[in-house]
């Protein structure tokens, strides 16, 4: 049931965040990879983060962070960037999910004692808000990702604070190229005579 909810959620945070998207272009990459450096009051865990653009605003991102003793996780974020001085520097949000292997903390009443547990399986809902720069092809970026967790975790609510550097590998101009050239490839695609279609689907040529 827990499970239903959580996908049902995500979906719905999911479709929101595509919905607000603008037309604006609101960061200069369309891919890149780097390290990512997170802290909350449980651990310190460093990452690799990736990140790609699919739309004009909106980024997908992939973390995988560890702090190499009792807790490894990983995610998938959707966010939509919007600029605030200039696409060199915008602020994004967005949600997504994680699962992983991770620490708990039990309560017990009855004796006032924590248990602490780890290797514990766990899977939850993250959201994510952050500012990003990107300066001589590097992108830094400040972010806070709340995590609730839907099973595994005694903790229903878990705060990180990170920081990310990341490398940009394709520019969003040779992204934005790429794309116009399709779109065009399409118009005339959709322009072209039915008779033409035809010869150029099956190689018909004319003697």
């Amino acid at each position: 049931m827990r499970s239903f909810l959580f996908f049902k959620i995500l979906g719905l945070t999911l479709i929101f965040v595509s919905a607000v998207a603008e037309v604006t272009v609101a960061q200069r990459y369309a891919t890149s990879v780097g390290l990512r450096f997170g802290n909350n009051d449980v651990s310190r865990m460093v990452g690799v983060t990736a990140k790609q653009r699919i739309m004009q605003q909106l980024t997908v991102e992939g973390i995988i962070q560890s702090d190499f003793n009792k807790n490894t996780t990983a995610h998938i974020l959707m966010a939509n960037h919007r600029p605030i001085i200039s696409k060199r520097f915008n602020y994004y949000y967005g949600a997504g999910f994680s699962f992983g292997r991770e620490e708990s903390f039990v309560k017990q009443r009855e004796t006032k004692e924590i248990v602490h547990t780890y290797g514990n399986a766990t899977m939850g809902m993250d959201l994510i808000a952050g500012l990003e720069l990107t300066v001589a092809n590097t992108v830094i970026s400040l972010d806070y990702k709340p995590n609730v967790n839907l099973a595994g975790r005694e903790e229903f609510f878990r705060g990180q604070v990170g920081i990310s550097a990341r490398t940009v590998l394709v520019k969003s101009k040779e992204q934005d190229r790429k794309w116009r050239k399709k779109k065009r490839a399409k118009k005339r695609a959709a322009r072209e005579p039915f008779g033409d279609k035809l010869k150029n689907t099956f190689n018909f040529r004319s003697n």
